[in-house]
């Protein structure tokens, strides 16, 4: 009957708006200039490929194209001694002008190869491993509800979770090895209720309106973003609309945003955005025992100085509260849900966080070369707190942890590029603040005891960077070596630069115009989290100071590529990661590589840098820009994660899934309709058993209440394999000044459902009494219940967006 419905719906709208709805052109403007000196490049051509129409750009580098048919294109910018561009998948509408700007590369020298312009982008520094995903792929991609964490899990190498969680697990590496970039400024996280010393959460934070291109690589990092160990995406953000003032309303199924860009001057423009949950109401009605709620504000302005110099400011915050769903039993007569309800309940302390990242970036530009100073500073308040059987008494206090992370960076960098040479160098300078008050019961050996203190910190963090790049034999050969230091006042141990000493190396040779092979080998530092740093035992000792370093990873990538006439690529990509210097639990007796995708704190115990890892595998990637109506990306990972046991044993990580598939595949039909499919599969993640014995006993179970993993069998047993199918279905409505956008995303189409690791409870009484187990009166009786996820979550959106249009200053420049 909801499918009936649904439908008749549709075929109402389609059938009501396709009867007032006229056609009328659109419009792109934009500036191509050089990226080194921002020189405009009078009378270089932009075309539009799938049209025979194209425009020369006037004395400033602008140019116009108007009266373009509704549709989606690919723009390509040409002039002559510049490596050509393309951008494609372009959405032009009446209501919404497209300003594209088009900064592009001197040659070296004039040859004789011809240089098609591909839709896929590639870097000298990283040859391989980079994949980039455009704003119409982000928008679009079925079962991520416009999410752009859910969106990076269809790259290779990002391993599949059967959660809820935007956890980005990248070629076997933990989540806490990511690094975060908004238009070239660091970002801590992109997710709401951030797991403190990890990453990831169960919400993106960044508004899909703003992005303009993610740049995701999975290694081959370049020397001035190398302080990740895993991955490091680049988001670049639009710039706000140089015409007119764009009102865009979205409303889905957890939260309602409302976004504005348009020009605050001639020389100055806006994108700003804010947006509220109602993800509640959806949790009450899945029946979940806890309520999440988050509220998010961003916001970039661009500043046009003058002809050498610019200034871009970006600001993200977020504010996330976590409470309990009080009448999540109301009206529940299965016994096993009320049990799994209670024990949920329990265990998940009620938690509020708030963060935001403040940043400027200012651009000068000279004559072969330009320099980049980026300012910022970010900040995370995070609080939890958790009763025994929720009953807020002094004497049932369990954990009350609040703590903050501040921090105010630096950085310079200067590129020069001439006679084919290509050198960015600079430096950085970052001052941390990390504060944590911590009371928590634990039991360590057999014995209860209590954790407290209170901790403050603040240290300096440096790095120094170079990285020179060149191409050879015809330009065919491209040639990239980088150098790296990051270094730290914390402690005498963390000081040396010789300690942290990062060379990266990268080869790129295309046998053809469209068949490339590549290789990279770099090592790369990061500091472990502040919540390890800053960790104190109760008699007020920073305990790790002297047991921390940076932990390192040496990585090996060969792959080859190959573009083909019909706008895809296809690569391969083999690598091997070595880690060392790895957090190691003292009290736990494993790495910390194999925790955090999971809600709480990571790192806030005693640590060693001594555990070992590694990961190894094969990717294959097919992806499809939009060709013909036809789009998708079809990705495989094979991997095999393994880190050192307290033995020196390796044995399986959280994150060794070793089969890891995404399929997409989308198609554009007539009458502005899309649909897209998406299916999913990944083996079966390791987990560590339960220590039945040591959890059941009465003093451990009232402080934890939950079965506590056996470490002596660590990661021994594994989930059974996860699979779903997502599907989206979009129809587009056109008006003069306004468009509007109805969206049906279905996640788990056909319902599957997954087994996860089981929970352990104690038997209570019809009172709900823990009873004592009568051959132990020291342990409760205990019993294993059945986990299993997984349900068929639908999502209804309208997005609508209107503009109030200037007429442009820009003379026509159409051929």
């Amino acid at each position: 009957m909801y499918k009936n419905r649904l439908t008749l719906v549709f075929s109402f709208l389609t059938l009501f708006f396709t009867t007032i709805i006229f056609a009328q052109g659109g419009r792109i403007t934009g500036r191509i200039y050089d990226q080194i000196n921002n020189e405009p490049l009078p009378f270089a051509t932009v075309q539009i490929v799938e049209l025979s129409k194209g425009a020369v750009a006037d004395l400033d580098g602008k140019y116009k194209l108007e009266n373009i048919p509704q549709g989606t294109y690919t723009i390509r910018a040409s002039f002559t001694g510049y490596d050509p561009i393309t951008i494609p998948e372009v959405l032009v509408t009446p209501a919404r002008p497209v300003t594209l700007d088009f900064p592009m590369r001197e040659k070296a020298a004039l040859t004789e190869v011809v240089v098609e312009a591909s839709p896929f982008k590639s870097r000298d520094e990283s040859p391989l491993s980079l994949n980039t995903l455009n704003a119409t792929e982000l928008e679009r991609y079925p079962g991520a509800n416009r999410d752009v964490s859910r969106v990076i899990q269809a790259l290779p190498g990002v391993a599949q979770i059967p959660s809820f969680r935007n956890d980005i697990i990248i070629r076997g590496g933990s989540p806490g090895e990511n690094k975060f970039y908004l238009d070239d400024i660091e970002v801590p996280n992109i997710n709401h209720f951030a797991t403190q010393g990890s990453s990831g959460g169960p919400v993106g934070l960044l508004n899909i309106n703003f992005i303009r291109e993610v740049e995701f690589y999975s290694g081959a990092f370049p020397a001035n973003r190398a302080n990740g160990l895993s991955s490091v995406l680049s988001f670049r953000q639009k710039r706000g609309n140089s015409e007119s003032l764009i009102t865009n309303f979205a409303l889905g199924s957890s939260d309602f945003a409302l976004t504005f860009d348009g020009p605050i001057s001639s020389k100055a423009n806006f994108i700003f955005s804010y947006r509220i949950s109602y993800l509640q109401f959806l949790f009450q009605a899945l029946k979940l025992p806890f309520l999440p709620t988050y509220q998010d504000s961003q916001f970039k302005v661009d500043y046009d100085i003058n002809k050498k110099n610019r200034l871009t400011f970006i600001g993200l915050g977020a504010l996330d509260q976590f409470t309990y769903n009080q009448s999540v039993n109301d009206g529940v007569d299965d016994p096993e849900t009320l049990r799994r309800n209670n024990y949920i309940l329990g265990n998940i302390p009620a938690n509020d966080q708030w963060n935001y990242t403040m940043g400027a970036k200012w651009t000068h530009f000279s004559k072969n070369s330009y320099q980049t100073l980026v300012a910022s500073r970010n900040m995370l308040k995070n609080t939890a707190i958790k009763y025994r059987n929720n009953l807020e008494l002094p004497e049932n206090l369990i954990l009350n942890f609040s703590s903050f992370e501040a921090e105010n960076k630096f950085r310079f960098e200067h590129d020069y590029q001439k006679n084919g040479w290509k050198i960015n160098a600079g430096l950085g300078y970052e001052y941390a603040r990390f504060s944590n008050k911590t009371f928590q019961q634990l039991v360590i050996g057999g014995i209860p005891t209590a954790l407290d203190f209170n901790s403050q910190i603040g240290f300096g963090k440096f790095s120094m960077f170079g990285q020179v790049s060149r191409r050879f034999l015809n330009e065919r050969l491209a040639t990239s070596l980088g150098l790296r230091t990051d270094f730290s006042n914390y402690s005498k141990s963390l000081m040396n630069p010789l300690e942290q000493l990062s060379p990266m190396l990268s080869l790129s040779y295309e046998l053809t115009d469209k068949i490339a092979i590549s290789a990279s080998t770099g090592r790369y530092h990061q500091l472990p989290a502040y919540t390890i740093l800053g960790f104190r035992n109760n008699s007020n000792q920073l305990v790790n100071r002297d047991n921390i370093k940076y932990i390192r990873v040496d990585q090996f990538v060969i792959g080859a590529d190959y573009k083909t006439d019909w706008k895809a690529r296809f690569s391969v990509e083999g690598f091997y990661k070595n880690y060392s210097r790895y957090p190691f639990s003292i009290n736990d007796s494993i790495s910390i590589a194999n925790l955090g995708s999971d809600f709480g704190v990571i790192g806030n115990e005693p640590i060693a840098s001594i555990s070992k890892g590694r990961a190894m595998g094969i990717e294959f990637l097919y992806q499809q820009r939009l060709f013909k109506g036809f789009y998708g990306i079809a990705a495989y990972t094979f991997v095999v994660s393994e880190f050192q046991d307290k033995n020196g044993s390796y044995v399986p990580s959280s994150w060794d899934n070793r089969n890891i598939v995404s399929l997409s595949l989308g198609k554009s039909f007539k009458k502005n309709w899309d649909v897209g499919l998406r299916w999913r599969f990944s083996g079966g993640s390791p987990y560590t058993p339960i220590d039945i014995a040591t959890s059941s006993q009465i003093a451990s179970w009232n402080i934890y209440g939950r079965g506590l993993p056996n470490w002596n069998a660590l990661n021994s047993m594994r989930l059974g394999y996860f699979h779903q199918m997502d599907i989206r279905v979009d129809k587009k409505f056109y008006f003069p000044k306004w468009n509007m956008n109805f969206y049906l995303d279905i996640q788990n189409l056909y319902n599957f459902q997954v087994q996860t690791a089981p929970i352990l409870l104690v038997v209570t009484d019809a009172n709900n009494v823990p009873l004592v187990d009568p051959n132990n009166p020291n342990a409760y009786q205990t019993e294993l219940l059945s986990n299993v996820s997984g349900t068929v979550l639908p999502t209804v959106g309208i997005i609508i967006e209107f503009t109030t249009k200037k007429k442009s200053k820009i003379p026509s420049s159409e051929q």
